[in-house]
């Protein structure tokens, strides 16, 4: 009998320590900030789309700067498209687009493919969707944002708002509300009301407004720094050429946009939340994805093919150590650029516009799970 309680009492304490150990498993985890955006893409949305291309990097560069309790987050970003013709009925003209991603020039990609198109606006269907479809993090310390911008009655559509918004908050995911318009008339169609329903903030926007670029000393290097980056990048696998060549590809689009939109992707660029390990064999390597001596020869680009294992190792390590002094260097320019813009700043207020919207949205919010946001 005492040997039968020595075992349970034993099991009892291994079951506690265990537990003890799961917790300790969950704080050690890297925290997670979600974020899902939902754009109206009908006809009068093509100023909305605008800023969302060419502020894209700026939003996604204040996370570089973000840590809870001392560690720095993982950045997922999802999209979807709402209020456009183009898109099927059936589905409410409703498109998910990205669901929530650590690939940050798919984002990029797609977001310059948009366009605009007629459309009814269904506010409360989208969020639902976005709130049922996409995989949320079940840790309450991470945060869980959706981002609804628009410019039309938030009643629309069979789905209520109300609803929606109840059952966002529920799963811990908050509700920001962005009007593309004046912000009585946003109170007026209920674009307030469901922010206030899911935790989040109601903010309106000059969609039309041109985004203020503020040119610096330190942005033609940075952006040559940007472009060098590229080359220490070694795609692999099937996919691994032609995501490389997106890579590119939206370095071109940032400068469509603005020379200060090419910077800030370059800087983006230069921090933990650019990761490309589904293709970037340096990254995949560094972050324990995959062993080099497993992947085969036929995923491998041309140049490698023909090198030895022991090559191959020292290459893949010449292109680490490169990157980091780029990315390093980028970093400490940026430092310098953002000081020259503060002191710019100083001299006139902030646009109202959707960077500046989403970026306070993201620092007030934050700020309640414990998250800061400075330069080390």
């Amino acid at each position: 009998m005492k040997k039968i309680y020595v075992a349970v009492a034993g099991l009892f304490i291994f079951a506690n320590f265990a537990i003890c150990e799961g917790k300790d498993l969950v704080q050690e985890k890297q925290p997670e900030v979600q974020i899902a955006i939902l754009l109206d893409t009908s006809n009068s949305m093509d100023g909305l789309i605008s800023q969302a291309k060419s502020q894209l990097w700026k939003i996604v560069n204040e996370f570089a700067l973000a840590k809870q309790n001392g560690k720095r987050p993982q950045l997922h970003v999802a999209l979807y498209e709402y209020g456009n013709d183009g898109l099927k009925s059936e589905a409410t003209w409703i498109r998910k687009i990205c669901p929530l991603t650590d690939d940050l020039d798919k984002i990029s990609e797609e977001l310059f493919a948009l366009r605009t198109n007629g459309g009814t606006e269904c506010c409360g269907t989208v969020i639902k969707k976005a709130v049922d479809d996409l995989e949320w993090s079940k840790n309450s310390n991470d945060l869980k944002m959706i981002f609804i911008a628009g410019n039309e009655p938030f009643t629309q559509g069979k789905v209520s708002y109300v609803d929606s918004c109840k059952e966002a908050i529920a799963k811990g995911i908050t509700v920001n509300t962005i009007f593309c318009g004046r912000m009585a008339e946003g109170i007026d169609t209920k674009w307030k009301d469901g922010a206030v329903l899911a935790d989040g903030s109601y903010i309106n926007i000059d969609q039309n407004a041109a985004v203020a670029d503020i040119p610096t000393p330190q942005d033609k290097e940075i952006a040559e720094l940007g472009a060098k980056l590229n080359v220490t990048y070694v795609g692999y696998g099937n996919i691994g050429m032609a995501r490389k060549g997106v890579q590119m590809e939206q370095d071109a689009n940032a400068m469509t946009v603005s020379a200060s939109s090419m910077v800030q992707r370059a800087v983006s660029k230069s921090s933990g939340n650019y990761v490309n390990a589904s293709w970037d064999l340096v990254d995949a390597v560094e972050n324990g994805k995959v062993k080099l001596e497993d992947v085969k020869d036929t995923d491998l680009p041309d140049n490698m093919k023909k090198m030895s294992p022991d090559g191959r190792k020292k290459y893949i390590a010449e292109q680490v150590t490169e990157r980091k002094k780029l990315q390093e260097k980028i970093q400490q320019l940026n430092k310098e650029r953002s000081k020259f813009i503060a002191e710019k700043q100083k001299e006139k207020p902030g646009e109202n516009t959707l960077d500046n919207a989403v970026i306070k949205t993201v620092h007030d919010q934050a700020a309640k799970k414990n998250y800061t946001f400075r330069e080390e």
